[in-house]
C-alpha cells in the first residue's frame, strides 16, 4: 500500500470533499428497484455518462427517477415498474448495466437482459453470475444475445466465483435479499 510521510513541524488542519464514485453508486442506483413502494434518495452521486445511462434504463423499466446534477442528488420512485426485459440498446452503452438483473428478477419473478456491453478493458462474461442464479434456483438461459432468467422464490445457497466480481458479487446480494434461508458467497 502506498503511503505519504510527512514531515516538518506545521500541523496539518482543513478538509477534503470526497466525490461520489460511479463504481460505488451504480450498484446503490439499481439497487432501488428493489424497493416496491416510496422514493429512494440518494446522494454524493457523480453527473456522469454510466450514471445518465443509468438512469434511462430505470425509466424505462418505469421508474420515475429525479436527478439534480447540482446537488449530486438522485431520488428514484421505483413503484411504477412494470418491465422485465432491460433492452440491448441501453445495456451496450456499460458494462455495469447487467447489475439489472438481480433486482429485475427479484422483483418480477422474471428478467430478460441484454449482455452487457460498454467496457473497453476486454471481455468479462457473465457465466459465473448465472450460475450464481442457477444455485439460488433460478431458470437461466442465454437466447440471442439475451440473460433470460425465471424465478418465482428464489433460495440460499452457497456461491463460490472463481475469481473476483464485484458485479456478480452485488447482483447474488439483491438476489439474497428475498430468498428463502441463507446465502453464503
Amino acid at each position: 500500500m502506498d503511503k505519504f510521510i510527512i514531515k516538518g513541524a506545521k500541523t496539518l488542519k482543513g478538509s477534503l470533499k470526497v466525490e461520489g464514485s460511479k463504481n460505488a453508486a451504480l450498484p446503490i442506483i439499481f439497487a432501488t428497484l428493489l424497493i416496491k413502494k416510496g422514493e429512494t434518495t440518494i446522494t454524493n452521486i457523480p453527473p456522469l455518462r454510466d450514471i445518465f445511462t443509468a438512469i434511462k434504463v430505470l425509466e424505462y423499466l418505469g421508474a420515475k427517477v429525479n436527478y439534480d446534477i447540482d446537488a449530486h442528488v438522485m431520488t428514484v420512485d421505483a413503484s411504477y415498474v412494470h418491465q422485465y426485459t432491460a433492452p440491448y440498446e441501453l445495456m451496450r452503452q456499460m458494462r455495469a448495466s447487467f447489475l439489472v438483473l438481480g433486482p429485475i428478477l427479484v422483483r418480477m419473478g422474471e428478467a430478460q437482459v441484454s449482455l452487457p456491453g460498454g467496457c473497453v478493458l476486454g471481455s468479462r462474461p457473465v457465466d459465473f453470475i448465472i450460475e450464481g442464479f442457477q444455485k439460488l434456483g433460478a431458470t437461466v438461459t442465454e437466447k440471442k444475445g439475451y440473460v433470460i432468467a425465471e424465478a418465482k422464490k428464489l433460495n440460499g445457497g452457497k456461491i463460490y466465483f472463481d475469481r473476483p466480481s464485484h458485479t456478480g458479487t452485488e447482483n447474488i446480494l439483491y438476489g439474497a435479499v428475498n430468498a428463502k434461508g441463507k446465502t453464503e458467497i
